[in-house]
């Protein structure tokens, strides 16, 4: 442990003792994510050193929020097209890998955000765990539940932050959600539907089983959604079509070809007695994109579309008000840094949704690929 790191500790009132093996803590922060000035040595700070793995939409989003955010450094980033990864390193002054396997394991990281294909996301989060790091990941953390726990334990073992994004729940639609959910008393059925029509490019990832994962467990925020607001499920049925690059159309999920559009069908039965039918598709075969979430209650219906909502009651529509949806991955990125950033013994709290959600929401997905491999009702 350096000076500098020492009297960090030993400022904050932490044990500087049997320190050799855990990785020191840098730096605090205030509620409004500023570095304090008590944790600043000759108008230096220690950064939270991080790599991205990805070059997508929300590994762009994560990589402009480092930048702008004086607790971290993007030391490197890779990704499975070079051009992409090149184009974001030239932009940030970062390393460019062509392995996120690679990237997990060089020792000048602190912390490695997952962006890329799902398939990859455990054995990446795994090697960055094992080599000290703090991981944040897109969901699904993996595409086997089994995986998916033993990570969970391993980072609770190596005392490292493993955060599962689902920034569904940090939406302006999603709090208006809970806050007049009580207006229609008891909820009793759900109808939430996800299609969106599209003609996907040869050789797009998220078309590809076999990087993809199966459709509710690569779209978890559509289950998650539902189990963060109304709790456990008891049982889980579920159909599947597959409209395949080959011209063949199959209704299992057992498959590696590549596909063109695919769709869920899935009824939940939650323990409080509530219903909900959730429907994902996407591809050629779907004519009209769609989004929609009706909440039935006995005293009346929430509607949410898009970015609006209403309250149905007695005929009578009331427009909710919904917050902004912008800016939620670097809400995320911001709040899992504090977290980094925050004393070691509280490394492990919740920052807005647990490891324990996420994990039951996949849980539940699964239920679902396995009642439409086997065609029949799943306990979960």
């Amino acid at each position: 442990m350096s000076v500098y790191e020492q009297w960090i500790w030993e400022k904050n009132g932490w044990s500087v003792e049997n320190v050799s093996e855990e990785k020191t803590f840098r730096f605090r922060v205030d509620d409004r994510f500023r570095v304090d000035d008590r944790f600043r040595v000759d108008d230096q700070v220690m950064v939270i050193r991080t790599g991205i793995v990805g070059t997508g939409y929300a590994a762009q989003k994560r990589a402009e929020t480092l930048a702008a955010d004086e607790r971290s450094h993007l030391v490197t980033v890779s990704g499975r097209e070079i051009e992409r990864v090149q184009k974001i390193c030239d932009l940030y002054g970062a390393k460019t890998l062509t392995s996120g396997l690679e990237l997990a394991q060089l020792p000048d990281l602190d912390l490695v955000i997952i962006s890329t294909v799902n398939r990859d996301h455990g054995a990446i989060a795994r090697a960055a765990l094992e080599s000290g790091k703090h991981v944040i990941v897109e969901y699904p953390l993996a595409l086997d539940v089994q995986e998916a726990q033993s990570l969970v334990s391993l980072a609770h073992q190596n005392k490292r932050l493993l955060h599962v994004e689902h920034i569904e729940i940090l939406s302006g639609i999603h709090e208006a959600l809970l806050q007049d959910l009580p207006k229609i008393g008891q909820p009793f059925y759900v109808r939430s539907i996800n299609l969106k029509a599209e003609q996907p490019t040869p050789g797009k990832w998220s078309y590809n089983p076999q990087l993809v994962g199966f459709p509710l467990m690569a779209a978890l925020s559509r289950i998650q959604r539902l189990t963060h607001v109304f709790g456990a499920v008891s049982t889980v049925s579920c159909q599947s079509r597959f409209w395949l690059q080959s011209g063949a159309i199959v209704e299992h999920p057992d498959i590696s070809e590549p596909y063109e559009a695919c769709l869920c069908s899935a009824q939940l039965r939650f323990n409080t007695g509530l219903i909900a039918d959730v429907v994902y598709g996407k591809g050629r075969a779907i004519g009209q994109t769609e989004r929609q979430l009706d909440i039935h209650g006995e005293s009346g219906l929430i509607r949410l579309e898009r970015s609006r909502g209403w309250l149905i009651q007695n005929g009578q529509e009331q427009e909710l008000s919904i917050g902004s949806r912008r800016g939620l991955f670097a809400q995320d990125t911001c709040l899992a840094l504090a977290a980094i950033a925050g004393m070691p013994e509280k490394i492990h709290n919740p920052l807005y949704v647990t490891l324990e959600q996420s994990l039951y929401a996949l849980t539940v997905a699964d239920a679902a690929r396995r009642s439409a491999l086997r065609g029949e009702v799943i306990s979960v």
